[in-house]
């Protein structure tokens, strides 16, 4: 008889692309509980990398697009360039974090702080 390699007994391991997936749908969902209005139609995506053909040297880590109300987020840069002031879980994922709340606040055209329930100058 044959059994799955993790056994019974063991967690389900999680890769870092589903992490990272877990971790943007989570803060996308808060993100449009405290701004429903603002982001009722805004489609945000994931793409592995930013397009070859950007116009400046700088790696996009986002890319938003207002005009066809989308925000793309870019997998890789977000992940590999961030500058960790730790290399571990929550780390990484407060720095998936940070990219989300930035992007969104570019669309939102306002300050990453003001997304939250403390934010000031928002529309509720």
């Amino acid at each position: 008889m044959r059994s799955a390699v993790t056994g019974p007994l063991l967690p389900i391991l999680y890769s870092r692309i589903e992490n990272f997936y877990t971790v943007v749908a989570q803060t996308v969902q808060y993100l449009r509980s405290m701004w429903p209005n603002e982001l009722a139609d805004v489609h945000i995506e994931i793409a592995s990398n930013p397009p070859r053909s950007s116009p400046s040297s700088e790696v996009r880590r986002w890319l938003v697009d207002p005009v066809n109300q989308r925000i793309t987020l870019y997998r890789i840069p977000i992940q590999r360039l961030g500058r960790l002031h730790r290399n571990d879980d929550l780390h990484r994922q407060m720095a998936i974090e940070s990219a989300v709340i930035h992007a969104v606040a570019e669309y939102l055209g306002k300050e990453p702080w003001e997304l939250g329930p403390e934010g000031l100058g928002r529309g509720h």
